[in-house]
């Protein structure tokens, strides 16, 4: 069973996009891929089918039930803020040997592939001790990094990575996310940041089900 942790180098950048289309993609080739968004912040049920686990249970063909949310994401909070902040906000906090936990206990009993999505970019706070990447060591997952091609990208996604290397984990593929409006054409981001890493580097239109997308899709999906 393939197992992938997917993060980004921010917020707002594409990693329910990513996963939802994978998974899609997936289901188109005969698999049956599954994904976990165990933390998220901003939540509100009366929008569920528009939250990230909400999309994430429409590409594996799911009804959006209270029982399929806590099931995929038991850890919900209302503000869009970094999740120790919202936590705090509720008078709660993230126990994260609790985290780790959960997602080894859906890890062992999958056979299928798996997605892990993380929740903001690659060093959000957790609670006061951890942040996405204590997250992503624990579990020894390799990476899936989810990157925009907006001004400033690529410095952020080179320190993204770097932060991933020095963790010595597995980066399977850098996925450029088309931003949209972007200063110069995606492929010249995608050649820059190729010149600083070995990682392969997937781009993406960000344009759900287009045809561009799908193939994109498809190339990574083979990859995995």
């Amino acid at each position: 069973m393939a197992a992938y942790f997917v993060t980004a180098t921010g917020t707002d950048i594409g990693k329910t996009f990513v996963t939802a289309g994978l998974i899609r993609t997936m289901r188109g080739m005969g698999l049956r891929p599954s994904a976990l968004k165990p933390v998220v912040s901003g939540f509100d049920m009366a929008r569920a089918a528009e939250s990230d686990p909400g999309i994430l249970l429409d590409s594996m063909g799911e009804g959006i039930t209270e029982d399929a949310l806590r099931r995929i994401a038991p850890w919900r909070f209302s503000a869009p803020l970094s999740p120790g902040m919202a936590a705090a906000l509720e008078g709660r906090e993230i126990d994260f040997a609790a985290l780790i936990g959960f997602c080894r206990d859906v890890l062992r009993g999958t056979s299928q592939p798996l997605f892990i999505e993380g929740v903001g970019g690659v060093m959000v706070p957790l609670d006061r001790e951890h942040t996405v990447l204590d997250w992503i060591s624990a579990l020894e997952l390799p990476v899936l990094l989810v990157a925009g091609t907006y001004l400033g990208s690529i410095s952020h996604t080179l320190t993204a990575l770097d932060v991933l290397a020095r963790a010595r984990l597995d980066v399977s593929a850098l996925v450029l996310n088309d931003s949209g409006n972007n200063p110069v054409a995606p492929d010249e981001t995608a050649a820059t940041i190729a010149r600083f890493t070995h990682v392969p580097i997937h781009l993406v239109p960000r344009v759900n089900r287009s045809s561009g997308a799908d193939e994109a899709f498809r190339r990574l999906a083979k990859l995995l």
